[in-house]
């Protein structure tokens, strides 16, 4: 069988090098290449990589050959394993690392550094071998108690978040018995998260249990904080009030979603109070003028959707302020206007330009994550497809509803298919033929298993 020496060998050979020559194209030592091609000494990473540009051979082009010699047929070595990680995760070869690992965590004294270069993967936003690291350190896990496993689930969770509902659902129901296992400052980000993701599929039972659970643990923190060293590094992503504060945020928002919005001004008031903070950082002040930012579009939106029509001006102008609230801020004022019959053509003239960028790459997704702007991306055609249906502007309102529907199918979104469907069917008699056809295909995939 073909190996590493016996290419360089043939190499050289048909191409009528001397060793020595070829030593200063590679600009590696004649002896030691010359020990390298007999096999009396290992070959480093830096060393292949130097042969495979002399050879004119593309980048890591030696790279599965050489994990099979060093970490599979041979016992592998951390000091070559390390680099080798590295080098594959830089050139994308993910199919290479996970062949190598599978046989290194055999060995439970590599499970330590083969979690640190995770960490050290996922610090880069190499999350792609990140994840393939995370998933193995998980699978040998000696200690199912041990907090290295719950944050390996806790980035697994993390890197594993799709667009599609059920996949988001499955992800955090898995990770939910691994947070108290967690250190209890990292447990702050972890709910965050998870409420985050329950709040992305409309749990809203989740959302609201996760974010008093927040709330509590945060308040512990705060107490705890003045015990603390000061010079302890701190763990958390923000300061901890802001936990408090986006706690608050999200039980306002569960009120919000249910139609009972004095609760939700309730608790908004309340994260309004907690941001009231004495002497505070460039980094405090950065979160309390977003809580701020977010406490005037929220006063707003909850007067919009109690029917106060005379609002709607000032709340046009906060969104046009504020470009990464406008897709969610049209969405609510569609949904007033729906509810109440106002007449908003105005407004949607007013953005016009804006609306024509949300399909493209074009349009700012801001602070949400891929999940929460999928959803308020469906809700957006939806209610326009509502609004203008409602307004007999039939083409119009067709046309944004096969949006949502192909969006919503795409992402496995069933709530969201079948208020599509109900409403097609509702105005079915006035869809065009091309507006038939993309209906039709729409359905033909909804149709087709997925495996």
């Amino acid at each position: 069988m073909s190996n590493i020496r016996s290419y360089i060998e043939d190499f050289l050979k048909n191409e009528g090098y001397k060793l020595q020559q070829f030593s200063r194209i590679a600009d590696i030592n004649v002896g030691t290449l010359s020990a390298i091609i007999k096999g009396t000494r290992l070959i480093s990473m830096n060393q292949l990589d130097q042969i495979t540009s002399a050879m004119g051979l593309e980048q890591g082009y030696f790279y599965e050959m050489y994990g099979v010699e060093c970490f599979i047929e041979s016992a592998p070595h951390w000091r070559r394993l390390e680099p080798f990680l590295y080098r594959c995760a830089e050139l994308g070869k993910l199919d290479i690392i996970q062949q190598v690992i599978t046989h290194v965590t055999d060995d439970q004294s590599y499970i330590d550094e083969l979690f640190n270069v995770a960490e050290s993967l996922y610090n880069k936003n190499m999350n792609e071998t990140a994840l393939i690291l995370y998933e193995c350190v998980a699978a040998s896990e000696k200690y199912q108690h041990s907090e290295r496993l719950a944050l390996c689930q806790y980035r697994i969770f993390s890197l594993h978040k799709t667009l599609r509902k059920y996949d988001n659902l499955n992800a955090a129901v898995k990770f939910e018995p691994y947070i108290d296992k967690l250190n209890e400052e990292v447990q702050l980000d972890a709910i965050k998260d998870l409420a985050n993701i329950y709040c992305a599929i409309h749990l809203w039972d989740k959302v609201d249990a996760w974010s008093r659970e927040l709330e509590r643990k945060a308040e512990f923190q705060l107490k705890m904080q003045s015990r603390r060293r000061k010079n302890k590094r701190r763990l958390t992503a923000y300061p901890l009030f802001t936990y408090t504060a986006y706690a608050n945020l999200m039980i306002s928002t569960v009120y919000e979603t249910g139609g009972e919005y004095d609760k939700a001004i309730k608790y908004m008031q309340k994260y309004m109070r907690i941001i009231e903070i004495e002497n505070p950082t460039q980094e405090d002040q950065e979160i309390i003028d977003l809580f701020k930012k977010w406490g005037e579009g929220n006063r707003l939106l909850y007067q919009l959707m109690l029917g106060q029509e005379n609002v709607i001006d000032a709340y046009l102008d906060y969104i046009e302020n504020n470009p990464s609230e406008i897709l969610a801020g049209l969405v609510n004022i569609l949904q007033s206007a729906n509810q109440y019959s106002f007449n908003i053509d105005y407004a949607l003239i007013r953005f016009e330009n804006q609306i024509k960028l949300i399909n493209t790459d074009m349009h700012t997704k801001s602070g949400y994550n891929d999940q929460m702007f999928n959803r308020v991306h469906q809700e957006f055609y939806y209610e326009l497809g509502r609004y203008q249906m409602k307004k007999r502007n039939y083409s119009f309102g067709m046309d944004a509803l096969l949006v949502c529907l192909e969006l919503s199918s795409l992402s496995k979104d069933d709530l969201m298919c079948i208020k599509c469907l109900d409403m097609y069917g509702e105005y079915r008699s006035e869809a065009n033929e091309t507006q038939m056809k993309k209906y039709k295909n729409v359905i033909e995939k909804l149709s087709t298993p997925t495996f």
